[in-house]
């Protein structure tokens, strides 16, 4: 009888109540900064690389602009979406209402569907570049990109909203009335959301960045040849050189999505019956952080950031 006692329940029905979990004062604390520095830092390393592009002209390409709007995603998702998922998995009892949890599980969901948007507009913009150079820079222009990365914007905020508001619905799990939990309208419903939203975009990234590798690697071996040792032929070969080298760099970041989300959706969409909603809320926190690795990527491979990550925090942005 006493253990029944010393056992406290988030809301007063005992019977349809989660049950309260304790940990030490230490622990709490700690993991509540780990957390809290890691949407920190998430949102200080791409508000960085979105001033960085945003204010230099020189860096103002259709590339540049794509990794800008990548940005934008991973800047929601350190601003909004971690700090909520925080929330989420330290506190085991929900507080914030049926509205609240709707909004939490529609601005996560909408910030994955940008990400591989972006994605996917990218692998478009280096295919292009890589594959057929002489028409890049008419085919892909600033007026064109920005055209693709508003319409993708729009396409992701407006399905997102359809989703959560026609299908989704937030349902009463058996043992636990006020947990945070969604269930989506049919097995259908889950299946055409998933080929739309990631197996599609997925395979179109997949099947360009194939053929990029195959003429990258083809155009390489041309620079040993003779061919490429005449005067005109050099520039061509420099700049399909510096077009390698982006789309090289801008694979590790589309490698490292799918890293740190092929796991997270095998898991939800394998075992979509969680008994464990903490372990759920833990696997979509490790798959965000995919948007904190993003900035630290262009800060190893790409040397404009890291020279103008040094005029911005020194301060001397304006006398550049």
């Amino acid at each position: 009888m006493e253990k029944h006692e010393d056992v406290q329940y988030c809301f007063q029905d005992r019977n349809s109540s989660c049950i309260k979990a304790f940990l030490s004062t230490s622990i709490y604390i700690t993991l509540y900064i780990f957390f809290s520095l890691i949407s920190a830092v998430t949102v200080l390393l791409n508000l960085l690389v979105i001033i960085s592009i945003s204010h230099f002209k020189q860096l103002h390409t259709p590339t540049n602009l794509l990794i800008v709007s990548l940005s934008a995603s991973d800047l929601l998702v350190g601003l909004i979406v971690i700090p909520v998922m925080t929330v989420a998995i330290m506190e085991s009892c929900w507080g914030f209402g049926e509205h609240f949890c709707v909004f939490q599980i529609y601005i996560a969901s909408v910030c994955t569907s940008l990400s591989l948007g972006n994605l996917v507009l990218i692998s478009i913009d280096r295919y292009v570049a890589v594959c057929d150079p002489l028409l890049y820079h008419s085919k892909i222009t600033i007026t064109r990109i920005t055209c693709c990365i508003s319409i993708t914007w729009c396409c992701c905020i407006i399905y997102r909203a359809a989703i959560v508001k026609n299908f989704v619905n937030v349902q009463v799990p058996s043992r636990c009335l006020k947990e945070c939990t969604t269930f989506e309208g049919s097995i259908w419903v889950n299946f055409t959301d998933l080929v739309i939203t990631m197996v599609v975009p997925c395979s179109v990234i997949i099947t360009l960045y194939m053929k990029i590798f195959v003429v990258a690697r083809s155009q390489s071996r041309k620079v040993f040849s003779k061919e490429a040792a005449s005067v005109t032929g050099v520039k061509t070969v420099q700049a399909n050189k510096s077009e390698r080298k982006a789309a090289k760099t801008l694979s590790i970041v589309v490698f490292n999505y799918f890293i740190c989300w092929i796991p997270t959706l095998f898991v939800f969409y394998s075992f979509s019956i969680l008994s464990d909603n903490f372990l759920s809320y833990l696997i979509s926190f490790l798959a965000f952080v995919n948007s904190l690795i993003n900035p630290i990527i262009y800060a190893f491979l790409y040397p404009w950031f890291k020279v103008t990550t040094k005029l911005i925090l020194t301060l001397k942005i304006r006398h550049s």
